[in-house]
């Protein structure tokens, strides 16, 4: 039988200095107006595939986690609570019937300003059918420079998310879906929104080798399984016009998985003969 996602989310909170977590009703308020998720944007986050039951590439999240922790200068996360909180919302989001998928979201934020304690807490929830949609129909995507500075040294997954979304906005009132920013002076390729871009050249995964731009954890777990099935994966700079001579053009991330371009700036890519091939790797890579 075929799960029925979860209306409503299931939301643990996790004691910031390793002490219990705690199961938190979602009708009822998490944090406080004083919040610096809420007054500065002041925290990180990891979005995290569940599949059956189990959190994808868990220990490249971890490990991400811990790093953009220690960039930001919040206390180190005590890991092992995280997990123990994401199994026990997952247990209760599935029910026990762990077929399925969803989002799995850590939030860890610098907290209130009149305690000084961090806000920490654990959401599983379903995963936007506009999700689901973009992984069947690929996207439509267009190139942008990326206009704000970004810190090179601060290799941070950080909440500050406004001007990304506003990007975003501008992109899909001119009739796309999705954004690549570039380079504003160099021109080269950096990342999408929300995403990694992966670029296919027969057996060659390319994804683009710039300063500025945050590792992705799903392109990692893809590059090594896919170099173990005689792929050569490397980083390396890309410009769009090198995205618009490959065989495909993919977005990957943790819980859309792999997106593929079917439109960058208007000209329509075709699709290629080994799409499902490439989706298959990913999600192999996920499931190991």
């Amino acid at each position: 039988m075929e799960f029925t996602p979860r209306k409503e989310p299931v939301i643990y909170v996790v004691e910031p200095y390793g002490g219990s977590v705690r199961k938190h009703l979602p009708s009822l308020p998490l944090i406080y107006w004083d919040d610096a998720a809420v007054t500065r944007g002041d925290g990180i986050f990891e979005s995290l595939l569940v599949r059956d039951g189990k959190v994808a590439n868990l220990a490249r999240h971890s490990a991400r986690f811990v790093n953009s922790a220690r960039a930001l200068e919040l206390p180190e996360p005590q890991i092992e609570k995280w997990k123990e909180a994401a199994e026990l919302a997952i247990a209760d989001y599935f029910g026990g019937d762990e077929i399925g998928e969803a989002k799995c979201t850590w939030t860890y934020t610098r907290g209130r300003a009149s305690t000084g304690h961090p806000s920490a807490w654990v959401v599983v929830q379903a995963i936007d059918k506009k999700l689901l949609e973009q992984r069947e129909k690929g996207v439509k995507v267009m190139t942008t420079p990326r206009l704000w500075h970004v810190a090179e040294e601060l290799p941070a997954k950080t909440l500050n998310y406004a001007a990304t979304m506003a990007t975003l906005r501008l992109a899909k009132g001119k009739g796309f879906d999705d954004v690549i920013f570039v380079d504003p002076d160099s021109g080269i390729v950096l990342e999408g929104a929300t995403s990694t871009v992966v670029a296919v050249r027969g057996n060659k995964l390319r994804t683009p080798a710039a300063k500025g731009i945050l590792s992705g954890t799903t392109q990692a777990a893809l590059f090594e399984y896919a170099q173990q099935q005689g792929y050569r994966c490397k980083a390396k700079e890309i410009t769009p016009e090198y995205l618009e001579r490959c065989d495909s053009v993919w977005l990957v991330s943790s819980v859309r998985t792999a997106v593929r371009v079917t439109n960058l700036n208007g000209s329509k890519l075709k699709a290629p003969d080994n799409a499902a091939e490439i989706r298959g790797l990913l999600d192999a890579a996920l499931a190991r």
